[in-house]
């Protein structure tokens, strides 16, 4: 079938890229979907940082490359006609990491470690082997196993999380990356106790979504740590205690009496992770979810690991099973305990996509949220 979609051709473009436009919406060919796939409708796909790393070329991938991995999308049709967890009009949110479910991390409980399903985004191709992206007769990769700033998509059945229809779009289709990740970095990588004091590096839409999960999760008291003052007010009305600029550390520690039990770095900078480092408390965890370019190196006294005995945890998909993590996610939105709404910068049409990249970029957005089949 035809679809549209937005398509990287080449890594590194500068900015500003609503002169250069790094992503283009043209027409491509969407193959069928295999046994173990679906075919869906997006309707509405979230903004990253994840995408812009591919776009800056912090994050190399195979070009060209349909990005978009943030999103929530409706059920057309199911490659086995037998599926009968699917159904077309199905409401799903997509997640970008494609579990295999035979490997040892799946069978482990790990499924966002699986090595098949890395193999497979690194690689841009389906789980499954192949694409189902085409432009003129030659292959696009995906992005994450989804290519979500499109109209349709072919994605595997289990990257696909059915939610209750009446989860309105824009904020369903944070859950797929944003809240899967921010959440479960302190919920499921840091195993937050009630009462454990945290501090939040960055403040995009995953560092705010780590903070209402700390709110969520009882810990007491949390902070936040930005440049900018309107994401610091931000943090504050979703329960920090307090916000700070980088470098007024030693406020959050007086304010803590101490340093913090658990500090989550965000925004993928080797430096800011050392000062996060240097931040946590001894025995402390330091739990890190951003995504710096692989060129960066992260350095620590070595004695510190013993003497300070400091935990540093890398959180990818923020320990998430997506099946189990999204339903719980949400039912504690509908409780009004992750008022994740509040993160939403604007929703608008796919046209805008280099635009709104512009808006992440400079840090005057939060999430941003396309609606593909809008004018």
């Amino acid at each position: 079938m035809k679809i549209v979609a937005a398509v990287l051709d080449t890594l590194g473009t500068p900015g500003p890229y609503a002169d250069t436009a790094p992503l283009s919406l043209r027409s491509l060919d969407l193959d069928p979907p295999r046994i173990g796939e679906l075919l869906v409708r997006i309707d509405a796909a979230g903004i990253c940082h994840s995408d812009l790393s591919v776009i800056n070329g912090d994050r190399p991938r195979p070009m060209p490359m349909a990005l978009g991995h943030e999103a929530v999308a409706t059920v057309i049709e199911a490659g086995d006609p037998a599926d009968t967890l699917f159904a077309p009009g199905d409401r799903v949110v997509l997640s970008f990491m494609p579990a295999c479910g035979e490997c040892v991390r799946c069978a482990s409980g790990e499924s966002y470690l699986c090595p098949n399903g890395a193999a497979a985004n690194g690689a841009g191709t389906m789980l499954r082997g192949g694409r189902r992206l085409h432009d003129s007769g030659a292959d696009v990769h995906h992005h994450l196993g989804l290519s979500a700033f499109a109209t349709h998509a072919v994605v595997d059945r289990r990257a696909a999380v059915k939610i209750d229809a009446d989860v309105p779009v824009e904020i369903a289709a944070l859950f797929g990356c944003a809240v899967l990740t921010g959440v479960g970095a302190v919920l499921n990588s840091a195993a937050l106790k009630a009462g454990e004091s945290v501090a939040v590096y960055g403040l995009g839409g995953v560092g705010l979504a780590a903070l209402l999960g700390a709110v969520a999760g009882g810990g007491q008291p949390v902070v936040a740590i930005d440049p900018v003052p309107a994401k610091r007010a931000l943090a504050v009305e979703l329960g920090a205690a307090a916000a700070f600029a980088p470098g007024e550390e030693a406020q959050i520690e007086a304010l803590l009496g101490g340093k913090p039990d658990v500090v989550v770095e965000t925004v993928g900078r080797a430096s800011v992770l050392e000062t996060a480092y240097a931040l946590t408390r001894r025995g402390g965890r330091v739990v890190t979810v951003g995504l710096p370019n692989p060129s960066e190196r992260f350095s620590i006294p070595a004695v510190g690991l013993v003497g300070d005995a400091k935990t540093i945890i890398g959180s990818y998909l923020g320990s998430a099973i997506p099946a189990r993590d999204i339903p719980r996610y949400l039912g504690l939105w509908r409780a009004g305990r992750l008022p994740v709404e509040k993160l939403l910068t604007s929703v608008g049409p796919m046209s805008e996509i280099n635009t709104l990249f512009d808006r992440l970029a400079s840090g005057d957005a939060i999430r941003q949220v396309v609606l593909p089949g809008a004018a």
